[in-house]
């Protein structure tokens, strides 16, 4: 019954009929998931099918050269202090769920930028706490719907992201070497988590699903000062940073596997078009 799935169905159904999948991502990034793709005692037919992982694809941004007053206020912060939090441009919590939220972050006591967007059952305007904003002020900033979020994730002040796992926003945080707090919401959110929590080991994840079950501002605080202070959040922050070192070396014009993917692409359109014309001459 759920939308998004009655549309991914038929686009995997066409997968075996593709002449290539291009993929947005690099071999440390999903290692087993592109050894799969490839094997045909799980795939059959589609594994016959060629990947070719061009990632990762994001915007190059230089937080110094935008202007913005969060990142004017980053700019006053310590290294690796301050939590990103954002859902995305689609992602809305409950007011409740909004309000346990503001508590987590006001009981950890570290540094943050939140981009808040009003909640998804709309119940009440006033859905943070009474006097939040005042009582954080020193530590922390509330932006209403949308923020530089490329610009946030390079900049140098901040240590962690709290996400609602959408591709592009993972990508965002593993390039600049960004560990996370997984906070998936519906569609591949909760696979990706599953991915950075479970086989990467770069983000902290609550024991429930937050789309299933309320997360209390108890487990809020304890994953927020996991990651930021905590002695697993310094090891996530390495392994993701040795990450961002294998994206780098992925997209670099010398022998990058992104480069040598897009060599593949321009071969296999070389050969379909080539075929193409031959059909056309003999008919």
């Amino acid at each position: 019954t759920d939308p998004i799935y009655q549309e991914c169905v038929p686009l995997g159904l066409l997968y075996p009929t593709a002449d290539g999948l291009i993929v947005n991502t690099w071999d440390d990034m999903e290692p087993k998931t592109l050894r799969s793709l490839q094997d045909p005692k799980l795939l059959g037919r589609i594994a016959r099918v060629p990947v070719y992982p061009i990632g990762p694809i994001c915007r190059p941004v230089d937080p110094s050269k935008t202007n913005h007053p969060v990142l004017d206020w980053l700019n006053k912060q310590p290294d690796e202090s301050v939590l990103y939090i954002s859902f995305g441009s689609g992602g809305s919590l409950s007011a409740k769920q909004l309000t346990e939220l503001a508590w987590g972050l006001e009981l950890s006591q570290q540094r943050f930028v939140w981009v808040v967007r009003p909640p998804v059952d709309d119940s009440t305007p006033d859905y943070l706490p009474e006097e939040f904003v005042s009582r954080t002020h020193e530590r922390g900033i509330v932006v209403p719907s949308w923020a530089p979020q490329a610009e946030i994730l390079a900049h140098r002040a901040v240590g962690g992201f709290l996400t609602h796992c959408g591709w592009n926003s993972i990508l965002e945080s593993v390039v600049n070497g960004v560990p996370m707090i997984a906070w998936p919401l519906f569609a591949d959110q909760k696979l990706n988590a599953t991915l950075l929590n479970e086989e990467l080991g770069i983000a902290v994840r609550s024991k429930k699903l937050p789309s299933e079950e309320m997360t209390s501002r108890v487990e809020i605080e304890a994953l927020v000062r996991m990651v930021m202070v905590g002695e697993k959040g310094c090891k996530m922050r390495e392994k993701v940073k040795k990450l961002k070192v294998t994206a780098a070396e992925a997209v670099s014009c010398d022998g990058g596997s992104a480069h040598k993917s897009l060599f593949g692409v321009a071969q296999q359109c070389q050969r379909l078009l080539g075929r193409a014309s031959g059909m056309a001459r003999g008919a």
